[in-house]
């Protein structure tokens, strides 16, 4: 039996094979370094969530946006981002980070992606358009040919095909535990290899911490860290990120003085059902929730005013549900709906996009996700309800309330009959915030394409019926370690720690806290490949 711990050397260990982690890497090979990178989850994981994910990128100015007549700027992107942020008077690295993303796009991150072979759909499309003002003042939002996925498989691809490739190392199942400190430097990583406890311990140069955030894990850490402003957190919670993003190397990095800022400051989606995979417990699937559907809380009863409206202003939606009845809600919608404009925030589901079929996706396009919603209606029944009258689609979402509530069946049916009359009465009567919100959707194009003209929900010829029940949904974590543009990590003076560094979603996706309260969307992975790269550079 080993009773030595193994023991490796390498110019600069990595910690976390997500897409920042792979980035780093690579970009550390093109300088000739000896890399050791270190990931606790499988092989077929390599890539972490970023391989899940729905691919989409914020990018500023692309010849896209110019070929679809969108005047973008990086000063127009910097007001935006400031505007949704909402920093405080401590935030001088995030501030400095975002502009940073605001101005260097186009190099850093389209430019990078496209060498390796990456493409993106000829539509830009447009989340986060705000509630009461801009948000997103145009589209920004590319989505990755092959999603998530793709770019994780071309950065993996590029690591592999690389001149240096004998210089890098990647162990698997390696979970690193703690950090090594000599003189008041970082040198090196302890851990232990799963599932036998085999201990090791790496030396090196330079420490480059690429572990996630605290959103994953069993998600103790981040109801301890709750934005408190909003109250308690639900007693029921969905887990939508990485299962090893439990914030551990956090912790250690702040015992020896790291700065650790904003970890109440999370990102969370408002459409949350349960994964069929159940990987975890309260594993969780984000829904790109149909704009048609009526937003209810558990007790059956239209949320607002002003009504709930995807596309708007994510981080509002999360807090306008946690402020209702045992802080979920229902989407209530028929089968016509759910086809056009039910979406899933992740890869698999997303099969024409995954798997690049471009036929496929136009069929979709044109008649419906048919695949996509039977099959969620099969693989999801705790979440979904489907039937072909109100009074049998009621009773199947009493059926699944939670915490002692019952739906309003008589509130329920008023709200849905007054949305549907004035429907009726046609777009120039129309007196309702979500339809005038849907009228304004259709004027771009790629809205228009997933989008039902103004679509009645007791249509009979529309049915089914549909009630999906939705979770808050965790994802991510916009604080983290504090780093400065080169990627050190900082003490609270803003010295660096010696040896120390941190990219992605480790680091706040770059200086602590990239966006401060709130996200333009498709800004997670484009700030695992900026703090990558930049980090990269300095090491």
């Amino acid at each position: 039996m080993r009773t030595q711990p193994l023991h490796y050397e390498a110019d600069v260990v990595i910690v976390g094979g997500g897409l920042a982690g792979l980035v780093t890497a690579l970009e550390l090979l093109g300088k000739g370094r000896h890399v050791v990178l270190f990931d606790r989850d499988v092989p077929e994981r390599l890539g972490g969530l970023a391989r899940e994910s729905f691919g989409g990128i914020f990018l500023v100015d692309t010849p896209h946006q110019r070929r679809l007549g969108i005047r973008d700027s990086p000063d127009l992107a910097w007001a935006d981002w400031q505007r949704c942020a909402r920093f405080g008077p401590d935030d001088s690295w995030p501030r400095r980070w975002a502009q940073l993303y605001c101005e260097r796009s186009i190099p850093l991150i389209y430019e990078f992606l496209d060498r390796l072979g990456v493409r993106f759909l000829p539509l830009v499309h447009w989340p986060e358009r705000g509630l009461y003002e801009p948000l997103n003042t145009v589209p920004r939002w590319h989505i990755a040919w092959g999603t998530g996925y793709e770019i994780v498989a071309r950065v993996i691809a590029a690591l592999e095909a690389h001149p240096n490739r004998r210089r890098l190392e990647l162990y698997f199942r390696h979970a690193v535990t703690d950090l090594e400190q000599a003189g008041g430097r970082v040198v090196g990583v302890r851990g232990v290899v799963e599932p036998d406890g085999l201990p090791f311990e790496a030396r090196a140069s330079a420490v480059v911490l690429a572990s996630g955030g605290i959103c994953g894990g069993d998600l103790r850490k981040l109801r301890e860290c709750w934005y408190r402003p909003w109250g308690d957190p639900p007693q029921k919670l969905l887990n939508g990120s990485h299962r090893y993003a439990d914030g551990l190397l956090h912790d250690r990095a702040a015992a020896l003085g790291a700065h650790l800022t904003h970890l109440d400051l999370q990102w969370h989606y408002p459409a949350g059902v349960h994964h069929p995979a159940r990987r975890r417990p309260d594993d969780g699937l984000s829904l790109v929730p149909p704009r048609s559907a009526l937003w209810c809380n558990a007790l059956g009863r239209r949320i607002g005013p002003p009504p709930l409206v995807a596309y708007t202003d994510t981080r509002w939606l999360v807090e306008q549900v946690l402020r209702q009845p045992g802080q979920y809600s229902w989407l209530v919608l028929n089968y016509k709906i759910a086809l056009r404009e039910l979406a899933v925030s992740g890869s698999d589901y997303m099969e024409a996009l995954r798997y690049k079929k471009r036929l496929r996706l136009l069929w979709e396009l044109l008649h419906g996700h048919h695949r996509l919603v039977r099959r969620l209606i099969d693989e999801c029944p705790d979440d979904f309800v489907v039937a072909d009258t109100l009074e049998e689609l009621i009773e199947g979402m009493n059926a699944r309330s939670l915490f002692g509530l019952r739906v309003d069946g008589e509130g329920l049916t008023r709200d849905i009959q007054a949305y549907d009359a004035m429907i009726a009465r046609g777009p120039a009567f129309f007196n309702d915030e979500q339809l005038r919100r849907l009228m304004n959707f259709r004027t771009y194009r790629a809205d228009r394409l997933r989008l039902c003209r103004f679509q009645p929900i007791l249509d009979p010829k529309a049915r089914p019926l549909i009630a999906i029940r939705c979770f808050i949904l965790s994802r991510k974590s916009l604080g983290g370690l504090k780093t400065n543009l080169e990627g050190q990590v900082l003490r609270p003076d803003d010295t660096p720690i010696p040896g120390l560094y941190a990219v992605g979603e480790t680091a706040g996706f770059g200086g602590g806290g990239i966006h401060g309260q709130g996200s333009l969307e498709g800004t997670f992975l484009g700030a695992c490949i900026l703090t990558a790269r930049l980090t990269a550079q300095n090491l």
